[in-house]
């Protein structure tokens, strides 16, 4: 049995190292996909202005009406969350990279 296992062994180690270190190269839709993450992007960044014009008005018409504050909470979720979403890219490279 240890002579099937060292057999393969050699065998597997000599493809391998056939093989090399294939240098990074960008996938044929590559342009595609990262206009896509550019609009994705601008999306994000568009309904996080939104979120936090929204809470704004809504904490004035509470501030006024006298009703319960729940939109600070709101205004610090839409923070928060764009804080996360425009960063990301830079949380991957420190993760993968």
């Amino acid at each position: 049995m240890s002579m099937i296992l060292a057999t393969a062994h050699d065998v597997y180690g000599t493809v391998l190292a056939q093989i090399g270190n294939p240098s990074p190269e960008a996938p044929p839709i590559s342009d595609s996909i990262l206009q896509m993450v550019s609009y994705l992007t601008w999306f994000v960044l568009l309904s996080g202005i939104a979120a936090i014009t929204y809470a704004g008005g809504r904490f004035a018409w509470e501030k006024w009406s006298g009703g319960g504050l729940q939109s600070p909470k709101m205004v610090a979720g839409a923070m928060i969350g764009g804080t996360v979403a425009t960063s990301a890219g830079t949380i991957m490279n420190a993760v993968i990279g």
